[in-house]
């Protein structure tokens, strides 16, 4: 059984350099040992997820140009996640204000290749399936 996640877990993309944290905002109303708690569609790039760093996945735009640039050598860039679809793959039984919750075993994709994890759920008394 999974750790229900909240405001503040912090994150683990696979091609960032840098660790990250999630941020929740209030507007579910629902806390979990008194912090905001998250739900699959906390999956907003500069919202909920924020950048990791430097991105060494050359799917990115940014970091491709750079490469080409240095002649091919790997040039890692800023990172801006683009994360389209909803964490995967959610509580099937828990719902917060009509959204599967989040729990620390569920990914989310980046279109750059990532796969972003959590590190920690940020909380440890309440669990979810």
């Amino acid at each position: 059984m999974g750790q229900q996640v909240v405001m503040g877990a912090p994150l683990l993309c696979s091609f960032g350099a840098a660790p990250s944290t999630l941020v929740v905002t209030p507007e579910n109303m629902v806390t979990s040992s008194s912090v905001p708690a998250a739900t699959i569609m906390d999956n907003i790039p500069m919202k909920n997820i924020m950048p990791f760093g430097m991105c060494s996945s050359l799917a990115n735009p940014t970091v491709a140009a750079a490469t080409a640039a240095a002649s091919g050598v790997l040039t890692p860039m800023p990172c801006i996640p683009v994360t389209p679809a909803p964490w995967a793959p959610g509580s099937p039984t828990v719902m917060i204000a009509g959204k599967p919750a989040l729990n620390n075993t569920c990914k989310l994709m980046c279109n750059w290749g990532g796969v972003i994890q959590i590190n920690a759920a940020g909380q440890a008394t309440h669990n979810v399936p």
